[in-house]
């Protein structure tokens, strides 16, 4: 075990990194959360100030607070964001860089995934972005060649008694090490930055005391890193319904894939509402059924009641939706890395706490082996079926009888003693979630660091190649783990043959990156009661003008047409799974808008795709959104579906005001909306003081803030 250098400073720990990789830097830092950006930004400015020296990042998801553009803008956003991310928080040099294509020379940054659209205009990002999926980044960084990784990590304990976590991210950096090993490379430079907010996270993030992983720890309290949390969206009539719709395909029992935004939230509150106040839940169905064949699929695939046995998850983010789904007694149903035991408890032969019997039952289903060896015993105490202090030997355990417990358990006799000391005992190993990489609000990160005992047991986090595929020589354990999974991701347009389009515009440019959807479309296909359901609202906003999210075709595509499966819009869900073109292109018209079907059959004819003189049936029509919010009005004013589920980052005053900005900005963005702004201004209505104050709008003291106060207030009105 390698000695572990204790640093207090960022120049020394640079001084470090560039005398352990020379020349070029090849750097890896984890996506998201992990980066320790003050590190970071000492080695780009270093190298940035030293042409002799070359620095090429690899990562993903580089966050970086939002920077709000015009007046109105910064007028509201800058008190949020300095509430919300503080004075000091420090943003990656090379993003902004990369933004104003500004990067020196020497340095390059290729990422995998971006932050979603912050890139669109930059040439250096967009040239030097790597499409990947995630469960290959490791394969590729060690044929680039990193040579050292840098990433925050949680600490327990001080000096020799320390334990280290790689908390929220230990996605990618063991199975880069473990890969560079097998590949008989240079291992590269570890560096660990304690940060004191990140949570000490189980699974494969707790790497002990360290010592085969990091060759440095850096821990400078007096600069800390507050963990880049997302603010809390608010969920509309458009995402509610696509929740709803898609909550009815998740079987109790099963499996969970979620992700983070407006569609996961609303996914996550409606089965909430499943779960706690089912009546109002189906009642909320039925409202929204309009012949697109929900209840026929949820029929079939998924459900409608409560969630009994609960469910189980597997993803690669862990977000605020899980935290919420465990709080509630959903996310509960447990799963061991043990085929035997797991199948015992599938099928109910066993549960999680023994009783008399239990012996025998194990024994006959095969969790229990003929006779016990020292590796079976271990194996036993490992799964909690034998105490701790069980040692193989002779005498196995002691009995109630004053007797023991012998090593054959073919023996009627032996078996029943074992019976009877097993008996009460709790099974351990656990698991309710697994996932990759965390990202979510205050709320989460908070939550996450208070887990204790089986919550903090039952969570474990995993490297990426654990969560995103099926691991090579335990297929049939995890299939049996991850039953009836439901995956759900998001994207942006899906074409009426049924690809997807989810990480970049028609031009090629980058919008965000794979990830891991491919990973898990292709999982849903591998497992055998699996399914992968891709959400998307039904249409956009282009420049002021209404626009189809779904297309005849697209200049290219995340997901081919061939893995399609299942499709959700407000409008319903599009099962599109072993079916013909012609099938998928009519299940596609009926979750498609009202205003675009025409087109969209127009299309299909002229490619044979379906008959001439297809007809839309009726129903179909009602695919509005005017028709959307009077079937959901009702339920909105009873409080069922809120505008902020799960809490909001934002006061009052500034919900108040996100509507009417939002208004603005609409009706801006087109000259046909320009006299509605007219009409804002020469007669705003009443006049909501406080949130003119708010946008140091109260006392205008120009003709410019006269106007904008006017326009503000209009705005409010008509977001009333």
């Amino acid at each position: 075990m390698q000695r572990i250098t204790q640093l207090g400073s960022i120049d020394a720990c640079v001084d470090r990194i560039l005398d352990a990789c020379g020349q070029a830097v090849v750097l890896a830092a984890p996506l998201g959360l992990g980066k320790p950006n003050r590190l970071i930004n000492a080695v780009y400015r270093r190298i940035a100030a030293d042409p002799a020296r070359r620095l090429t990042i690899h990562t993903a998801l580089s966050l970086d607070p939002p920077k709000p553009g015009g007046d109105l803008e910064r007028r509201f956003a800058d008190p949020f964001l300095l509430r919300q991310f503080g004075s000091d928080y420090p943003a990656l040099d090379y993003v902004a860089a990369m933004q104003a294509d500004a990067l020196p020379g020497n340095i390059r940054v290729h990422e995998f995934y971006f932050q979603s659209g912050t890139m669109l205009r930059s040439r250096q990002a967009q040239r030097d972005y790597a499409s990947l999926n995630y469960s290959v980044v490791a394969r590729d960084l060690v044929d680039a060649g990193v040579n050292v990784i840098v990433q925050l990590v949680a600490r327990r304990g001080q000096g020799e008694q320390a334990r280290y976590s790689l908390g929220c991210n230990p996605d990618v950096t063991l199975d880069l090490i473990d890969r560079t090993r097998e590949a008989g490379m240079p291992l590269p430079f570890v560096v660990g930055v304690v940060n004191e907010d990140m949570p000490f996270l189980g699974g494969d993030a707790d790497v002990g005391d360290g010592g085969q992983l990091f060759d440095v720890i850096l821990d400078v309290p007096a600069q800390p890193q507050r963990l880049f949390a997302v603010p809390r969206e608010d969920v509309d009539d458009v995402e509610y319904a696509i929740g709803l719709h898609a909550s009815t395909l998740v079987r109790d029992g099963g499996t969970l894939q979620i992700g983070i935004g407006a569609l996961s939230d609303a996914l996550v509150e409606a089965l909430l509402l499943r779960q706690k106040q089912n009546n109002d839940y189906v009642a909320i169905l039925d409202a929204l059924r309009n012949g697109a064949g929900a209840p026929t699929v949820a029929a079939r695939i998924g459900g409608l009641g409560s969630f009994d046995r609960g469910l189980y998850g597997s993803s690669e983010m862990v977000m605020d939706g899980f935290m919420h789904l465990r709080r509630a007694g959903i996310l509960k149903r447990k799963v061991h890395d043990d085929l035997k035991l797991q199948q015992a408890l599938d099928r109910g032969v066993i549960g999680h706490v023994l009783v008399a019997g239990d012996a025998q039952r194990l024994r006959d289903c095969g969790v229990l082996p003929r006779r016990l060896d020292a590796e079976a015993v271990a194996r036993l105490v490992r799964l909690g079926i034998l105490p701790d202090s069980t040692r193989f030997g002779d005498d196995l355990l002691p009995s109630t009888d004053g007797g023991s417990v012998g090593l054959d358990l073919d023996d009627a006799v032996i078996l029943a003693r074992l019976d009877d000391a097993i008996r009460g005992r709790a099974l351990r190993g656990g698991r309710y979630l697994q996932g990759g990489f965390c990202l979510g609000s205050s709320e989460l990160y908070t939550w996450l660091a208070q887990l204790d005992g089986e919550d903090h047991e039952g969570l474990a986090m995993c490297r990426i190649s654990e969560v995103n595929l099926l691991q090579r020589g335990a297929e049939e354990l995890a299939a049996v783990q991850r039953r009836d999974a439901r995956f759900f991701n998001t994207c942006m347009i899906a074409t009426a043959l049924g690809a997807a389009v989810s990480d970049a515009v028609d031009d090629g440019r980058v919008v965000s990156g794979v990830g891991g959807q491919y990973n898990f479309v292709a999982m849903a296909h591998a497992l055998e009661d699996a399914r992968s359901i891709l959400m998307l609202r039904a249409t956009r906003r282009e420049h002021g003008v209404l626009a189809s999210n779904i297309r005849w075709n697209y200049a290219h595509a995340t997901i081919p047409r061939h893995l399609r499966d299942i499709y959700v819009t407000e409008y319903g869900v599009a099962d599109l799974r072993g079916k013909t073109d012609e099938q998928c292109v009519i299940a596609m018209l009926a979750i498609t808008d009202a205003a675009f079907q025409g087109s969209l059959v127009d299309e299909a004819i002229r490619a044979r795709k379906l008959p001439a003189g297809f007809i839309v049936p009726g129903d179909w029509s009602r695919n509005t959104r005017s028709a959307l919010k009077a079937r959901l009005e009702p339920y909105r004013k009873r409080g069922l579906l809120p505008d902020f589920p799960f809490g909001s980052d934002f006061d009052a005053v500034e919900r108040r005001l996100l509507p009417a900005l939002t208004w603005l900005k609409t009706a801006s963005s087109s000259a046909r909306h320009w006299p509605r702004l007219a009409a804002a201004v020469i007669a705003p209505g009443i006049v909501d003081r406080e949130a003119l104050a708010r946008m140091g709008l109260d006392r205008p003291q120009s003709v410019r803030e006269r106007i904008l106060a006017r326009l503000v207030s209009g705005a409010l009105n008509r977001a009333r």
